[in-house]
């Protein structure tokens, strides 16, 4: 595998939309409430759980993801000719849906968790990739 092909800027910033798009996704505004309804927490237990060290490491998590998908994506010079930013986003979606959401639907059935939690916590991922994969195939 070839990292020369990457454009890290790129990397960074899919990185980014990751954890920026998770604080909007997991908001009051958006889908906040119903996210701690299915997973049990409160906003106080919350709030006393490191956040600061949370968003730290899903910084980190973020781009180590972003880094995984751009080395799908220009792991070799023909891929990294081939990749536009619609082809990234298409191949974001599937790997988002087509890994991600059911890697946490399998994980929550076992857990006995709710379909809230798993459409929740699913379409975010689903969400980021195709994200991440628009910036990385748009970007090179």
């Amino acid at each position: 595998m070839d990292v020369s092909n990457i454009n890290f800027l790129a990397v960074v910033a899919a990185g980014l939309s990751a954890w920026i798009l998770g604080s909007l996704w997991y908001s009051k505004a958006l889908f906040g409430k119903a996210w701690m309804e299915a997973v049990g927490l409160t906003e106080e237990q919350i709030a006393s759980g490191g956040v600061a060290k949370t968003i730290s490491l899903t910084f980190i998590f973020g781009l180590i993801m972003a880094f995984n998908l751009a080395m799908f994506f220009y792991g070799s010079p023909e891929a990294a000719e081939a990749i536009t930013a619609g082809s990234g986003a298409f191949y974001g979606f599937l790997t988002g849906f087509g890994w991600i959401f059911f890697v946490i639907a399998t994980n929550a059935l076992y857990e006995q968790k709710s379909w809230g939690y798993i459409f929740i916590n699913g379409g975010f991922w689903t969400v980021a990739f195709t994200i991440m994969g628009l910036i990385l195939g748009a970007w090179k």
